[in-house]
């Protein structure tokens, strides 16, 4: 994050961890000058009868200097005049003085506001833990980030580094359960229970207030993450999924889309310039990991894990498309194979920059890549 940008933006699924990167560098911000410094959640009952806009001018007018804004997509509904994105525009362009950071932790309301603010934010979208991030986290450890050229070139080399004083595979086995949502450490045993109520959250209340969205459809909705969530990776028909679900098929594409909005699911689509292929998405994945074991009935698919640990570290900085061979295709120009241990070349044979990425082994060779060294991109 630039912090020395004015306006800034900080997206996310929920749970991410934004409230705590707030109030980090709000922190940091109150050992230099206490009175400057003003954080705020928008659901405090305090702006039931008070505008952001009042708050600003009157913070502003004792020294302030900078405005933290959670939970934006609370902002009081009873009053129809308030809206908080006009707001926060005006509040912009009436106190230059004033930096001002907000967040939301429904990525779909973010899209809701009035206001233009998209020449005047900088915006971020926080991701969850990656590996390597969770490493660092439960080893106390400071292990770099690496580009994926680095990687693809150097991959022997970076993994004896950092396997030299650790030991990665049972770290990546319970990152892959629950490394990627930071309050799995408040209370380990309830981790999943809360990711599921996280989920109904999404779609029995984000989803309910979009327009068009029939609340009636969000138990079909939990039914189609946990179909998901067994599959080996679910390939969708769109036109049988509505049929299924009864719920019509244009209706089943916006839904769809909405669940990837608010980082519920990621919808993998065929590489190529076509806008007909960017209607039908190749295939469909949960959006992390945790997710597929607090969600599926039984034993998850391993094929499944593999694939969505790789397209959930990658898609953060990268591009990728589904190829018509191999699994991924990054940036259009890499091609990668994902497997186990004993996964075979057949597939990839004789494609220029084709890859595979292999669980379960520690050290890889040439083209043959540990998966979990793809945990070190963010």
């Amino acid at each position: 994050v630039d912090w020395k940008c004015r306006l800034i933006e900080i997206k996310g699924a929920r749970g991410v961890g934004k409230t705590p990167l707030m109030l980090q560098q709000a922190q940091k911000l109150s050992k230099i000058s206490p009175s400057a410094v003003l954080y705020v959640s928008l659901d405090d009952p305090y702006f039931y009868n008070h505008s952001i806009i009042d708050t600003a001018d009157y913070f502003t007018k004792f020294g302030g200097l900078y405005l933290f804004l959670d939970e934006v997509h609370k902002y009081p509904s009873k009053y129809p005049k308030h809206d908080w994105s006009a707001e926060v525009k005006v509040i912009y362009d009436r106190y230059p003085e004033l930096q001002v950071i907000y967040s939301g932790s429904s990525v779909l309301q973010l899209f809701k506001g009035h206001g233009d603010l998209s020449r005047r934010k900088c915006s971020y979208n926080l991701p969850g833990l990656s590996f390597r991030e969770y490493i660092n986290w439960v080893s106390k450890t400071d292990l770099p980030v690496y580009t994926l050229a680095q990687l693809l070139n150097n991959h022997p080399d970076i993994a004896k580094a950092i396997t030299s004083d650790l030991k990665v595979i049972p770290l990546f086995i319970d990152y892959l359960k629950h490394g990627y949502y930071p309050f799995y450490n408040d209370n380990q045993n309830d981790y999943y229970q809360r990711l599921r109520q996280l989920t109904r959250l999404i779609v029995e209340f984000d989803m309910a207030e979009l327009k068009g969205f029939d609340s009636r459809n969000s138990k079909k909705m939990l039914q189609l993450l946990s179909i998901i969530s067994q599959q080996v990776p679910f390939k969708p028909n769109i036109q049988k999924l509505a049929e299924k679900s009864h719920i019509h098929r244009n209706s089943m594409n916006s839904y769809l889309i909405y669940l990837e909005d608010a980082r519920l699911i990621k919808m993998l689509y065929p590489s190529g310039n076509s806008i007909a292929t960017l209607q039908k998405p190749e295939k469909i994945f949960l959006e992390n990991t945790n997710m597929i074991y607090a969600l599926a009935e039984g034993k998850p698919e391993k094929g499944n894990i593999r694939e969505t640990f790789f397209y959930n570290q990658l898609s953060v900085s990268h591009s990728i498309k589904a190829p018509g061979r191999g699994d991924f295709e990054v940036d259009r120009k890499y091609l990668f194979e994902i497997g186990g241990r004993n996964k075979t070349q057949k597939q990839i044979a004789g494609i220029p920059n084709s890859y595979l990425a292999l669980d379960d082994i520690e050290s890889g060779y040439k083209n043959e890549i540990q998966l979990w060294l793809f945990g070190f991109l963010y």
